[in-house]
């Protein structure tokens, strides 16, 4: 069985016998029909793998690394010298430092060329300049990795990002039309109209939402089932304590499903017909069948990839919408989401989207609102991870490993005793809870942080529960009322306690589970701020 690897190197497919998902169909579509181009992704998702297949291709051509691949037959470009630049190697503190050594890396890529004039400039810009001048009429391939890195470490550094900004601009400027590029290919999580990469004149084509290469970086259904049968069938086989050679194609599409659950629903499509798999959540979940020998669907994404410094920043200086956050689809302004200006004013949201705990949930035409939203379980999970770190103390007893199982086998005074911990957990000048929606909306967060199964008010033919969370062998539905009075508190307590009963919340679908329902009341005087009355019904 072919091994499951992370790597950027094609290379390394081919000599170490790993799986690889054959992009190849893309890759030559896009060389043959754009000679500039644009993508961004959120990290972890193939972007450096793409671009150095591109440079393989270039560079060396198809034999050996592309046996059995759509490609290897149909290659028949000459060969060219590429200058790949990944930007995440160089400095993000020092633009003096940074200019410097990207102009090293110019300089030095001359010297492997041998050509007879040497580059000297300090300047990127000028540098890149004296290289193409040089050349002369030769041409060379340029891809650039990661461009915006040193943008999203100074977001909280105006003036320091200011700087950074007009280095870059300066050198796409300077490769503007310059006919000694082959082919040029430009990533990075982030759409920036203030690096001139997209500025009108710009002869770079952005592909991020383009319908032809939706698919080119991530993993579709169809990819997963053919290329990783071999793991899929193992893990069905342990889950069912069944051979591998007796797993069904019926077992096999409904194991799919499950996975789509928690990984598929990525959209970079214009048109939203067209989703992906996050690649790197699909290989780690794989690689644990072979490894644990059993079905673990893990929370991936947060772990490795989940929380790029670019949104550690961000929430240093900016209160995120909490309660927009919380909806599963959100409503972006088409100009906002299309033709985001600078990092230092960008919607929130559309910052979210980019760094991928959002993704399209809507076709995108011109003028009309776009519909983000979050692509899936795994993801969904995430983004409450990242929440409660904005708004909770994560260092209180509330998120210590001892409170793990509580609403899960505990008692309901100990259920209620945790939730007045998360509740004094709280940043309350920031995020003050002053109504029934907010106090629900930051249990939402807290809840679905720990990756519990939690939903929100749940429909049953006579109405609305306001939290319900699934276990194997216990439900656990809560009824919330607020109020900023003593003397308010008791009859807050019996309307929800007689709202539990007359719309019998929890009973739907409860299957052989134990039904817990709890009517609670939050005292909101800053003197309380706590569920001072509560009362189990069932």
């Amino acid at each position: 069985m072919k091994v499951i690897a992370q790597s950027e190197n094609i290379e390394n497919f081919c000599k170490n016998n790993y799986i690889y998902v054959d992009k190849t169909e893309y890759i030559y579509n896009l060389i043959n029909n754009h000679e500039r181009v644009f993508f961004s992704r959120p990290r972890r998702f193939g972007k450096s793998l793409t671009l150095n297949t591109i440079g393989t291709l270039f560079e060396k051509g198809v034999e050996p690394y592309f046996k059995g691949t759509w490609i290897y037959d149909k290659w028949n470009q000459d060969k060219y010298p590429v200058l790949h630049l990944n930007f995440l190697k160089y400095r993000t503190t020092s633009v003096e430092e940074f200019k410097e050594i990207f102009s090293s890396k110019i300089a030095e890529f001359a010297d492997y060329l041998k050509l007879k004039k040497k580059i000297k400039s300090k300047e990127p810009d000028l540098a890149i300049s004296e290289l193409f001048s040089a050349l002369d009429e030769k041409r060379i391939v340029i891809l650039i990795d990661e461009y915006d890195c040193q943008l999203t470490a100074n977001i909280n550094n105006p003036e320091l990002y200011e700087k950074f900004r007009t280095c870059i601009r300066e050198f796409y400027a300077a490769l503007k039309g310059a006919k000694q590029i082959k082919f040029l290919a430009v990533t990075g999580v982030t759409r920036l109209k203030d690096v001139s990469i997209f500025s009108v004149g710009s002869d770079i084509m952005d592909l991020s939402y383009e319908n032809d290469y939706s698919s080119m970086i991530g993993f579709t259904r169809d990819e997963i089932k053919k290329f990783y049968a071999d793991y899929l069938k193992l893990g069905i086989s342990y889950e069912k304590e069944k051979s591998v050679d007796s797993v069904t194609n019926e077992e096999i599409d409904e194991f799919i499903d499950r996975i789509a659950d928690n990984y598929d629903g990525f959209s970079f499509d214009e048109f939203h017909k067209n989703r992906v798999f996050s690649t790197y959540s699909v290989n780690i979940f794989l690689q644990s069948i072979y490894r644990k020998k059993c079905v673990e669907f893990g929370d991936y994404w947060y772990d490795v990839g989940g929380l790029p410094s670019i949104l550690m920043n961000y929430m240093e200086s900016h209160n995120l919408n909490i309660e927009k956050l919380m909806t599963s689809e959100i409503s972006i302004p088409y100009n906002d989401f299309k033709n985001p200006t600078s990092l230092i004013d960008i919607n929130e949201n559309v910052l979210m989207c980019q760094t991928g705990y959002l993704t399209l949930k809507s076709e995108i035409v011109p003028n009309y609102a776009v519909t983000i939203g979050p692509a899936n379980r795994e993801v969904r999970s995430s983004l409450f991870m990242l929440l409660s770190l904005k708004i909770f103390d994560t260092t209180t007893p509330a998120f210590s490993l001892k409170n793990r199982y509580v609403i899960e086998n505990g008692t309901v005074d100990e259920i209620i005793s945790l939730f007045n911990e998360v509740l004094a957990a709280l940043s309350y000048d920031k995020y003050p809870v002053k109504d029934e929606p907010v106090l629900r909306a930051l249990l939402q967060v807290y809840l679905i942080g720990r990756n519990h199964d939690v939903r929100i008010e749940q429909n049953n033919s006579k109405g609305r529960s306001d939290i319900i969370i699934n276990f194997p062998k216990r439900r656990v539905v809560m009824e919330l009322k607020y109020t900023s009075k003593v003397n308010e508190e008791q009859k807050k307590l019996n309307e929800a306690e007689n709202q539990i009963i007359e719309k019998g919340y929890g009973l739907e679908n409860l299957g052989d589970r134990k039904l817990i329902q709890i009517a609670c009341v939050f005292n909101g005087a800053k003197t309380k701020r706590q569920i001072t009355k509560y009362k189990t019904v069932s």
